[in-house]
């Protein structure tokens, strides 16, 4: 099997997969074991002196462990029959994206706030966020939502993919590794102020080209030029180095305005505004903003396995 078949077959069907499946609770998924893992190490190692450090070793660890361990796996599936590292490729793609059960995720929250009202809302979107929801309104609730599907636009689609396209699928799940450490880790509080923080580094590092891609597209398929200018404008204000642009992107998309302080684990977190217009969200602004996700995810796609098949024209003309 010749690299084109080998990384870009896995890849359509893996975001075949997304697009009919989603993500079923029911089935068993990496990032769960992930999960587990970080969550031992971090019971083991969290405490004492030397967090930092001892931190910087669960991370590197297991980012470089699964890294490792699924580039070995790449290259046993090279002995097998075409069609089984085929389908496992494919599943390992399918699990590494999460573009359509984040849509039906945040069309979830719109669809139960406006049938069941607040109280229901803010317990939706509590499945998607991290913040506190409880003093949340319906505008509160919406802005929420459409922030998250920005922002995971990123991290949960364009970046699993550039990592694909650069390492096939031991880049696609050890990034993987890196952004479940983050979110789990990768907080200023008094636990993991001085544990997490190797993660959380390594997580804004791997994800400084995705970031801007991701709004660049945001921005490009919104047709949108307040959206560019929104992403130079307010990008760098928010208080992360990533999360701003492809929230700003979507705010001038939509000519609304996100961002503001917000509770976290009990914390008032002071965040700034991302936009200037904040007019209220309507029920319905949550299609436009799916098919906008659809859309990037899609164009990512498709302009991997482009790149891929010009790189296997080059080398057959060699």
């Amino acid at each position: 099997m010749d690299r084109f078949t080998r990384l870009a077959a896995p890849l359509a069907l893996g975001y075949t997969l997304d697009l009919l499946l989603a993500d079923p609770e029911s089935w068993p998924h990496p990032v769960r074991t992930y999960g587990t893992l970080i969550a031992v190490g971090e019971q083991q190692l969290n405490h004492g002196t030397w967090r930092l450090a001892k931190g910087a070793l669960l991370a590197s660890t297991l980012v470089g462990g699964t890294f490792a361990g699924f580039t070995l796996l790449d290259k046993a599936g090279r002995r097998l029959p075409p069609s089984i590292p085929l389908a496992l490729n494919s599943l390992w793609v399918f699990y590494g994206l999460a573009n359509t059960g984040l849509v039906r995720e945040g069309r979830a929250v719109f669809e139960v706030l406006e049938r069941d009202g607040l109280a229901a809302g803010r317990r939706q979107l509590a499945r998607i966020v991290g913040r506190e929801t409880a003093r949340f309104d319906h505008q509160q609730i919406r802005t929420a939502v459409l922030e998250s599907l920005a922002e995971n636009l990123s991290d949960g689609v364009v970046a699993p993919l550039l990592y694909y396209a650069l390492a096939g699928v031991p880049g696609l799940m050890a990034y993987k590794m890196v952004n479940t450490l983050d979110s789990m880790v990768g907080y200023r509080s008094p636990r993991y102020e001085q544990f997490g923080k190797f993660a959380a580094r390594l997580d804004d590092v791997a994800n400084l080209v995705p970031a801007r891609l991701t709004a660049g597209l945001l921005a490009l398929l919104g047709g949108s030029g307040r959206g560019f200018r929104f992403i130079f404008r307010y990008g760098h204000q928010h208080k992360s180095p990533n999360a701003g642009y492809p929230e700003a992107a979507l705010a001038g998309v939509l000519d609304c305005r996100f961002g503001g302080p917000n509770y976290y684990h009990g914390q008032l977190v002071p965040k700034p505004y991302i936009g200037h217009n904040p007019r209220p969200l309507a029920h319905q602004e949550i299609n436009r903003v799916a098919r906008l996700n659809h859309a990037v995810c899609a164009v990512v796609v498709a302009g991997i396995v482009g790149l891929l098949w010009r790189q296997h024209r080059r080398r057959r003309l060699q």
